[in-house]
């Protein structure tokens, strides 16, 4: 897959749902679907142009379902959504100004301002302020149920940017890493808006471990920038290691070499420790990781808690996952790691 950062796509319009009756809209609802992500390496470096390496995490699902509504709230973009799922009921005042700006959005590229109100359900699992992707996941699932409610065909391209405006409003100066691995099915490689599916050559497992501990993305790369300013060359110093790591983590993954992808995610998470983005529970949760075994373990996402991801053997699986839960996890998930057809 190849996926190029750009404007939104140009698109030739049907006439708007005003005044059409219900029997000719294409459907009465529409879905969409997304999933939660994780960042192997490369959190926020990726911001200042170096790769990043993602995996989806499909474990952890998001729907949206969205309908015509014969009655306005007064709400801003004409829409109103509803948050069900134990996860996504707490998506935060940014991210609810974010979906409404999407779908105002939306209704712009595709010449639908005067369509009728909105109604959409979100329904999902990713927790938010985890680094886990959750207003990305929220934002394409929206967008792709828009779509399907109206009949439209949408690019990767312009869902990819339809996101992008949602992002921005939640987290600022958004890098495009959550947006597209949100709804990728395999490990992206992504730089400066372009996005590579990885080659694999080897199984494993990844085990993504909640700190319970909501982290601040803005407040992280914030603290980050901070500490550049302070230190005459730590910019530079820490987006090259970073980008070297990163690639040298590439290479690790298509050449079926665990132990050496697990060795890059210790020291990329020393990294983020040394630019003050973790915590005690992080850092005992990381320890307890590697202490059962685990070929690597390190923050993923943001940082100031969120969650760890951590490399291992199916061997050591329920022992990693069990030392997690006793430095501190309150939930963990297991994503697969499989090799691709060219290795088998």
């Amino acid at each position: 897959m190849q996926i190029r950062q750009g404007e939104l796509s140009a698109l030739t319009v049907p006439t708007s749902a005003v005044g059409i009756p219900e029997s000719h809209w294409v459907r009465s609802v529409g879905t969409g679907r997304a999933h939660a992500k994780s960042i192997l390496l490369g959190e926020h470096a990726v911001v200042y142009g170096a790769p990043a390496i993602a995996v989806p995490v499909p474990q952890l699902p998001v729907t949206a379902s969205a309908g015509w509504s014969s009655h306005s709230r007064g709400e801003p973009g004409g829409v109103s959504f509803t948050m069900t799922g134990s996860a996504v009921r707490r998506v935060g005042t940014q991210g609810s100004e974010g979906l409404h700006r999407l779908t105002a959005e939306f209704r712009a590229v595709m010449g639908m301002e005067d369509s009728p109100h909105l109604d959409v359900i979100i329904d999902g699992s990713v927790p938010p302020g985890r680094g886990l992707g959750s207003s990305a996941a929220c934002a394409r699932a929206v967008v792709l149920a828009l779509a399907d409610l109206s009949g439209r065909e949408v690019s990767e391209r312009t869902v990819f940017d339809l996101v992008q405006t949602a992002e921005n409003v939640a987290h600022g100066r958004a890098s495009g890493v959550d947006a597209m691995a949100v709804g990728a099915s395999a490990p992206l490689l992504f730089r400066e808006g372009d996005a590579r599916e990885l080659s694999v050559g080897c199984d494993g497992l990844f085990i993504v471990a909640d700190s319970g501990v909501i982290g601040s993305t803005k407040e992280a790369v914030g603290l980050l920038r901070e500490g550049f300013q302070r230190h005459a060359g730590a910019q530079e110093r820490f987006v090259g290691r970073a980008t070297e790591l990163t690639y040298e983590a590439v290479l690790a993954l298509a050449d079926g070499k665990p132990e050496e992808l697990g060795s890059k995610l210790t020291e990329y998470h020393g990294l983020l420790r040394a630019g003050g983005l973790s915590t005690d529970r992080i850092e005992a949760m990381v320890g307890a990781a590697l202490e059962a075994g685990s070929l690597g373990a390190k923050i993923t996402g943001g940082g100031l808690g969120g969650c760890v991801i951590a490399l291992t053997q199916p061997e050591q699986a329920r022992e990693v996952t069990r030392q997690l839960h006793e430095a501190g996890a309150v939930q963990t998930w297991v994503v697969p790691l499989r090799r691709d057809g060219s290795h088998v």
